[in-house]
């Protein structure tokens, strides 16, 4: 088909937009422009042109809200988890499997995993580094090898699925129009791939030919620097200077270390943290803080295992995209369970206040992603019409996929190509340090792709989501929030970078082919 002067503009914008973010400026300028300059193009019309910037926002906003709201109830437990101490109780058990450096390596990588699947990888990497970090050096770990662990598990896998909370598929399936379920099921299986090579891969190469000298032994009974804790509040923040989408965790982190008690309010005693800022209610908090450490876990796992059951097995019904929401209400009833039973008359106020503070963060988190989805939207036949204000009945133009289609008699109809060119797609929009501010543009790629690669939507934007989420999340560029795993390690994150590149890269390839190979 012959592409019109709208679909140059819009593809212009659209390099525009890849361009900013290779080099890692802010996109939102150039999204907002390039969707006035097609919607005035297309319609002819300046009034239009204008009227279709806030639309495209508002379509962009309603499609995404539901990430909104479980980034704010998510964030808001978390600050009453930490009100109370009863983050580091969840955390401290683990430090006794810490036997010797190669076990040290795993439990640091598993619990990271695992928690940073549930609460996202930077709000977890302040626990991990207080509590756990201390322990698998003394247990003959070097720093080196924790940040590696660390970043791995949490800064790659955990982020790149994001199988819990679900606001990476959501962003992926709200360009690609498929299930979010689905590419979260995929992506998950993926970034075990990747993982799984990656942590093997950095085991061989760098782990177990470093060990800590006596300096870093030494460490394990020092306080964690008030420096370390500046630079870990700075590094999100410089991290997601570039976009949003990988900032969600990052943002999120900075604003709960921002809010965290000082690290001299908390006592110490056999590794459980009180908090002794209440001297008349101490005892009760503390025991509070117990209850709900184990609770919190037991709960979410609880509710994993009914959402897999609802998934794989037909004992319980779960609808698709059921996960968010079940994820929001249990992390609401959490909350106002902590709230009812640790602030006393304050209850009501202070849980008001968290979900106040949660959904300012999650608007200062994801608020950037809105024009820039608003610009995919526009290229998308579903939502053009709405955005632009055609007329009822009108044909909706599809940018994007027009644009492929005029030039599909020269896309290779290689799955493996067409999948190897995906990933690298995901990479590069990652490479803005945040990693999920154009998943919506590698989901509508996707789906366009999906027809000539003879490999299903869903597939392919699992492919884009773990590329994007490795790179930006991150564990190959040192303006993401790497910075923070390096600097909480104590390590040059110039040097963790290197030593990821390698195994990251050879994981995502190798997954990549897996993901040709099954489905």
């Amino acid at each position: 088909m012959e592409l019109t002067p709208a679909h140059w503009v819009y593809l212009t914008g659209l390099a525009s937009l890849i361009i900013v973010m290779v080099a890692r400026k802010n996109v939102v300028v150039p999204a907002i422009a390039a969707t006035f300059l097609t919607a005035v193009t297309f319609t002819g019309s300046v009034p239009g042109g204008l009227a279709s910037v806030f639309r495209a926002s508002l379509v962009a906003a309603s499609e995404l809200f539901n990430i909104f709201l479980i980034i704010a109830l998510v964030t808001a437990m978390l600050a009453a988890l930490r009100a109370i101490g009863a983050e580091h109780r969840m955390v401290a058990p683990f430090r006794r499997l810490m036997v010797n450096g190669p076990v040290a390596y795993l439990v640091l990588f598993v619990v990271t995993y695992v928690f940073a699947l549930f609460f996202w990888p930077t709000p977890t990497l302040a626990l991990i580094a207080a509590i756990l970090l201390p322990a698998a050096i003394r247990a003959g770990l070097s720093p080196m090898g924790g940040a590696i662990a660390i970043a791995i598990a949490g800064q790659g896998m955990a982020l790149a699925s994001d199988y819990v909370i679900g606001v990476a598929p959501g962003l992926s399936a709200s360009g690609a129009n498929v299930s979010a379920d689905l590419i979260a099921d995929r992506a998950l299986i993926l970034s075990w791939v990747v993982g799984l090579v990656a942590l093997a891969m950095s085991y061989v190469l760098t782990v177990r030919r470093r060990r800590p000298n006596l300096a870093e032994l030494a460490s394990d009974s020092a306080e964690v620097p008030a420096s370390v804790t500046r630079s870990a509040e700075l590094a999100p923040v410089g991290a997601a200077a570039g976009s949003a989408g990988g900032g969600t965790s990052d943002q999120l982190g900075h604003a709960l270390a921002t809010k965290q008690p000082p690290r001299e309010a908390l006592m110490e005693s056999g590794g459980d943290a009180v908090l002794d800022d209440d001297p008349v209610d101490e005892r009760a908090r503390g025991w509070r803080s117990r209850l709900f450490a184990v609770l919190v876990p037991v709960a979410f796992g609880v509710l994993l295992v009914y959402m897999l059951l609802g998934r794989f097995t037909d004992l319980v019904s779960v609808d698709d995209g059921a996960g968010a929401p079940l994820v929001g209400g249990l992390a609401a009833l959490l909350l106002l369970a902590i709230a009812l039973t640790s602030d006393g008359t304050r209850a009501l106020e202070s849980c008001a206040e968290h979900v106040v503070d949660g959904l300012s963060f999650a608007f200062k988190a994801m608020g950037v992603v809105i024009p820039i989805a608003g610009f995919v939207f526009i290229g998308i036949s579903d939502f053009s019409g709405r955005i632009m204000g055609l007329p009822e009945g009108a044909t909706a133009p599809g940018f994007l996929f027009d644009a492929i289609r005029s030039v599909e008699e020269h896309i290779p109809h290689n799955p493996i190509i067409i999948m190897l060119a995906v990933l690298l797609a995901g990479m590069t929009v990652g490479l803005d340090g945040s990693g999920w501010a154009g998943l919506p543009l590698t989901g509508s790629l996707s789906e366009a792709l999906s027809p000539h690669a003879g490999v299903d939507t869903a597939t392919l934007a699992a492919i884009a989501q773990n590329g994007a989420s490795w790179t930006g999340g991150g564990t190959l560029v040192i303006w993401s929030s790497l910075i923070a795993v390096a600097t909480f390690c104590g390590v040059s994150v110039v040097d963790l970078a290197r030593r990821l590149f390698l195994p990251v890269v050879t994981g995502l390839v190798v997954s990549t082919v897996v993901a040709m190979i099954i489905w």
